[in-house]
């Protein structure tokens, strides 16, 4: 797997792969309904976040998860019908203040990501 951080199938990608293939990706993977609800969170999410994976599946990402990103720099960009934009950010819930770049992606089969590495 040479899929990278830029990578233009990466959306694609994302829609059939599991949380074992995202695991193995150098950035971390949030996969979201498009309720927010975690359905799946990658070892480099959690590493990157603090955030165990225990801790994020389930819950709603931008509120229990992340509360961090729930503004319209990120959250509200998943209420357009189609998103794939990349950004520099700041993580600032759970770690010291991170500066990191995300990946924003919404699917086509009901799902969303959100993607994050250090910057």
């Amino acid at each position: 797997m040479n899929l990278t951080f830029n990578d233009p199938s990466l959306p694609e990608w994302l829609e059939t792969s599991s949380e074992k293939d995202y695991d193995n990706l150098p950035f971390g993977v949030v996969k979201m309904n498009y309720d927010g609800v975690v359905t799946n969170y990658s070892k480099g999410q959690s590493d990157l976040s603090g955030v165990s994976k225990e801790n994020a599946r389930g819950k709603h990402f931008f509120t229990q998860v992340a509360p961090c990103t729930n503004n319209f720099m990120v959250a509200e960009k998943y209420k357009s019908d189609s998103l794939d934009e990349i950004m520099p950010y700041m993580f600032t819930y759970i770690t010291l203040p991170t500066p990191v770049e995300l990946r924003l992606i919404k699917g086509s089969k009901g799902n969303q990501y959100l993607l994050a590495k250090n910057a």
